[in-house]
């Protein structure tokens, strides 16, 4: 009877970058909702204030999805650094 394969093994997820990831998905709704805001909302003054901040939803939304990808550059290097 063959021996059993061991199953790949992932490679641990330090601290650091379980916080680049929590960074980069909080930057990431806070752009999305600055976004979204002057589609939902009801009062006018609410949807011009919105519609001003866009710049910084835009930003926002940017800044998270480059911590998202160094998150997944950081995770590719560490499963290729395990044997």
């Amino acid at each position: 009877m063959p021996a059993p394969t061991p199953a790949p093994r992932k490679a641990p997820t330090s601290k650091a970058d379980k916080e680049v990831l929590f960074k980069g998905v909080t930057c990431a709704l806070i752009g999305l909702v600055i976004l979204l805001a002057p589609h939902v909302a009801r009062s006018t003054s609410v949807r011009e204030l919105m519609a001003q901040a866009s710049v910084v939803g835009w930003f926002a939304f940017v800044l998270g999805l480059a911590f998202i990808v160094q998150y997944g550059v950081r995770r590719a290097k560490a499963s290729r650094s395990r044997p």
